[in-house]
């Protein structure tokens, strides 16, 4: 059972009631869904409003499957250029599913890694394009590259980060890539998370393990500075915009969702709350009013579980 520890009296963050303990928050999915199968790994997931669905990627297989409320499990996209699917994100207004296209040997140190953009047709699950990005950033053919998450505006630009890199790519609607803007190396920040704001900037987990949040401003990305956090978002890895607003991140070392609000375009931020739940989580989902994580059993093969958080 999820438990919040509330910073303020914002009624999302309240206790949720026994009343609604397996229906509500504006969600129809169950608060707690358990997959039928581990050994997938699930880092990313999303929530497609259109046809009203969880969907998931694989960092073994890259498979895109789709999660249904009683935790059954089906292969939506499949494709043998999908290495390791990292995040995703559904793009209903154009009718896309986007995909962050990495390869998890990295972390062993067997390979140089890759870092594309796959687009695919969220209704059929059609490939529309395959993005390489990895040598945008200049630098040796063998440079380890790894793109970890994106996002997308109104316009349809796809936004990327490259947690090797640390750099942010721009796809712009016609599938053209460049280089949006690169953190200089001795800034000791590894990208992560990464979420569009209708003002016209982005924000991205800079340092996860230290908490780091930046805005980056599209127009002037060289402007970019770190937000002023009321607390740091220590272990930050997802980050998405809830019904109300609010950045969510979610912690993948203090098994925690943190929402922040700001009153000044996110030149800083405070905590309103925290929601607490047992095990690892990496990212999450807004689905209504309420937002879900995915727990991936890293180092098990035990099934995968989607739980509501939020709220």
């Amino acid at each position: 059972m999820t438990i919040l520890r509330p910073l303020s009296s914002i009624a999302a963050f309240a206790l949720l009631s026994s009343a609604c303990a397996i229906f509500g928050g504006g969600s129809d999915l169950p608060e707690r869904i358990v997959v039928e199968r581990g050994g997938f790994i699930p880092e990313g997931i999303e929530f497609d409003t259109n046809a009203r669905r969880i969907l998931t990627g694989s960092l073994v297989d890259g498979t895109i499957y789709e999660v249904r409320p009683d935790g059954t499990l089906s292969a939506f996209v499949v494709d043998p250029e999908l290495v390791s699917s990292i995040g995703i994100e559904a793009d209903e207004a154009r009718d896309r599913l986007l995909v962050a296209n990495s390869d998890r040997s990295v972390f062993g140190g067997t390979g140089p890694g890759i870092s594309k953009l796959g687009v695919y047709r969220l209704s059929t699950g059609e490939r529309l394009a395959m993005i390489d990005l990895g040598r945008l950033a200049g630098g040796d053919a063998d440079d380890i590259v790894f793109v970890n998450d994106l996002t997308v505006d109104a316009a349809g630009n796809v936004f990327l980060t490259d947690t090797f890199r640390n750099v942010i790519y721009r796809v712009d609607p016609s599938y053209q890539p460049t280089l949006l803007y690169r953190f200089e190396p001795t800034t000791g920040l590894q990208l992560n998370g990464i979420v569009h704001h209708v003002e016209g900037f982005l924000i991205v987990v800079a340092n996860g393990g230290q908490g780091v949040l930046y805005k980056v401003p599209v127009a002037d990305p060289a402007s970019a500075r770190p937000i002023t956090l009321s607390q740091p978002a220590t272990g930050a890895d997802g980050l998405l915009w809830d019904a109300a607003g609010r950045l969510i991140v979610v912690s993948n070392s203090t098994g925690s969702a943190l929402a922040y609000v700001s009153d000044d375009s996110w030149d800083s931020a405070t905590l309103d709350g925290t929601a607490s739940f047992d095990g690892q989580a990496t990212t999450g989902a807004a689905v209504d009013d309420a937002v879900y994580v995915v727990q991936p059993h890293f180092n098990d093969a035990e099934p995968p579980v989607i739980l509501r958080v939020l709220p």
